[in-house]
């Protein structure tokens, strides 16, 4: 008799999870998914951003000018959509956590192999691959943090997460400052070995997202009819994205050499000026965010847009320091601020089914076609000053971002275990 009780203890099945703690799992895991790509984002764009501030000291080393090193960024924008489209197509197949896992992973090994570069050759080519990795993350993780947090704060959220671009740049220029003038540039790229340990994380606090779990493609053939049958609106996501790296490309890649050829700024000037020019894009990347989440995601974006051409004048022609500093700071409040709306906004308008690719892939392929544009800003610096190299280009593209910004859909706050793929545009 008591084995018997026993054994229907035993069969019982377990209880369930009560709503409370239902509710407090769900809520770690939507913070621990979305600091996982906050922070995967930050050490990509820290370790992008080293080049650009030790630029002239790399270009000294291996005896190349300006425009040469500056081509280096160019090959790592240009190559940055071959890893969004691999590791896309990884995430939409088999799940957003082990291709962010192996993205990370990669991209560490080839930052610190940068450091040991024998060559400028040797540089060039790890400056490639890095690429690879760097294209890689940044789709994966968006779309892996977008689809686990809460659709009424999605768009404050994805200012935070894309504001990790702005912290590893603040990052960079805070590490050049204290580092640089005591061990020089190689031993900086050493530290990009830290995503390596990042992917611990992935693997042990981050779980799969629910709703690629529920609209999985089971073939890459079905995978690959559901890209296609979207090309339209892969077309206008790219054109965006092109613009929007125009504008954000354009006026921080070639800012720590504007400020050293055109101030006569030394290294601690310019890695702070431009860390304070970070805080702004951090600040304005959340604000703006939250500001999407009251009025929409154009509205947002245009607003800030045209608030950077306004800007303009005070960032690059300030009569004064103090004024300089304000403009950097202003700026870089609304380049961050539209951009900060970007991982919402792409991931609303992206069908499920494909949202670890089409975000990602369209954001790259923006990449490429406007990765020239620092070095076409150190060639326009040639021929004109670097001050109207750099404010001719921010006009321009400003302005292009606005239109296009303004020219497209949205839908925000949708909800993406309920969304009609079948609304979208196609």
């Amino acid at each position: 008799m008591r084995q018997r009780a026993e054994a229907r203890t035993h069969e019982q099945p377990p209880r369930e999870m009560s709503a409370p703690s239902q509710a407090a799992s769900t809520h770690r895991d939507h913070w621990a998914a979305l600091t996982a790509s906050f922070l995967g984002w930050t050490l990509d764009a820290f370790d992008f951003f080293l080049v650009a501030f030790c630029l002239t000291a790399i270009g000294r080393e291996f005896h190349q000018p300006d425009k040469a090193v500056a081509l280096s960024i160019t090959l790592t924008l240009a190559f940055r959509p071959v890893g969004a489209f691999i590791f896309g197509l990884m995430a939409d197949r088999y799940g957003r956590r082990i291709p962010l896992m192996i993205d990370l992973i990669f991209y560490s090994a080839v930052e610190v192999a940068t450091g040991f570069s024998p060559s400028f050759t040797t540089f060039l080519i790890l400056r490639s691959l890095f690429g690879i990795g760097m294209g890689g993350e940044w789709g994966v993780g968006a779309s892996l943090a977008m689809e686990k947090v809460p659709p009424k704060w999605r768009g404050v959220l994805s200012g935070f997460l894309q504001q990790g671009y702005a912290l590893g740049n603040l990052l960079a220029a805070l590490c050049y400052l204290l580092l640089f003038q005591r061990w020089g540039w190689r031993p900086l790229f050493f530290l990009g070995g830290l995503p390596a340990l990042l992917a611990l994380f992935v693997r042990f606090r981050v779980k799969e997202s629910e709703i690629w779990q529920k609209s999985k493609q089971e073939s890459w053939a079905n995978l690959g009819k559901s890209i296609s049958s979207h090309w339209k609106l892969f077309l206008y996501l790219t054109l965006l994205m092109t613009t929007m790296n125009f504008v954000s490309h354009g006026t921080q890649d070639m800012y720590p050499t504007f400020l050293q050829r055109f101030w006569k700024f030394g290294p601690v000037e310019r890695s702070a000026i431009s860390a304070i020019s970070m805080v702004g894009a951090l600040i304005g990347g959340v604000i703006i965010g939250l500001l999407s989440d009251r009025i929409g995601r154009r509205r947002a974006m245009v607003f800030s847009l045209l608030g950077g051409i306004l800007l303009i004048p005070l960032w690059a022609y300030s009569p004064r320091l103090a004024l300089l500093v304000i403009g950097a700071f202003l700026i870089q409040f609304c380049v961050q601020g539209a951009w900060g709306v970007i991982p919402a906004h792409l991931s609303e308008l992206s069908p499920n089914q494909i949202r670890g690719f089409m975000p990602g892939f369209a954001y790259q392929c923006g990449v490429l076609v406007a990765g020239s544009v620092g070095y076409l800003e150190a060639v326009l610096a040639e021929h004109v000053s670097y001050a109207a190299a750099m404010s001719l280009t921010a006009g321009v593209v400003l302005a292009g971002a606005a239109l296009i910004a303004a020219l497209g859909r949205e839908r925000k706050g949708i909800e993406f275990a309920e969304a009609d793929d079948g609304a979208l545009l196609r």
